[in-house]
């Protein structure tokens, strides 16, 4: 099993944590992560431009004139296309832009970018990741300590953090919950601690 250092605030090494083979020793999957990345954007898109056919405008239902003798050319309706305040021909449409991409998927997708951020020496594990106190300079500081300026953190659910992180520029925090492709990879580092790492063993495994 890989063994990762564990640091404490200082940039001191305060142990050694042994992380799980599943985890973090298996294959980078480009093509997977391509996938799921563009699986959750196209969940994101909105979708919601939309322009009403001459059947969705209310009114019209009466036929405006007679169909002869006014010398007019014949009309069914006063919201056809050709008439002001009409309906739109060939305008955008509402539609949903998801797409199906399985569980297995999704979880493999994710383990995938786990394991680059460990191979390529971008994963920074904590002792804790607790702060006393809601102070963003105090955390930004401890970013500093260790040349992090865009990152993404990882942890089970702590308000400090989530407060102190949330105006330092390309840091993301995100709960456990909540962990998935498209942040992680958005982002240079994931900072984790070593609870996280081991509740997100317990999920994937």
């Amino acid at each position: 099993m890989p063994i990762v250092d564990v640091y404490n605030f200082n940039k001191e090494i305060v142990g050694k944590l042994e992380i799980s083979d599943l985890l973090f020793n298996g294959e980078v999957k480009t093509g997977l992560l391509k996938n799921c990345i563009e699986y959750q954007l196209a969940k994101k898109r909105s979708g919601n431009a939309h322009t009403k056919t001459k059947g969705e405008i209310s009114g019209g239902g009466k036929k405006p004139w007679k169909q002869k003798g006014t010398g007019r050319a014949r009309s069914g309706s006063s919201r056809s296309p050709i008439w002001r305040g009409g309906g739109t021909i060939f305008g955008p449409r509402k539609r949903d832009y998801e797409f199906k991409l399985n569980k297995k998927e999704r979880r493999a997708a994710l383990l995938s970018s786990i394991n680059y951020k460990l191979k390529n020496n971008r994963l920074i594990v904590f002792d804790t990741l607790a702060l006393e106190s809601i102070k963003t300079k105090l955390f930004a500081d401890i970013l500093q300590k260790f040349d992090v300026t865009n990152a993404a953190v990882v942890d089970l659910g702590n308000d400090n953090l989530k407060l102190s992180s949330r105006n330092i520029p390309n840091i993301k925090y995100i709960e456990e919950i909540g962990i998935n492709v498209f942040d992680l990879l958005k982002h240079e580092y994931l900072i984790m601690s070593k609870d996280t790492i081991k509740k997100v063993e317990e999920r994937l495994s």
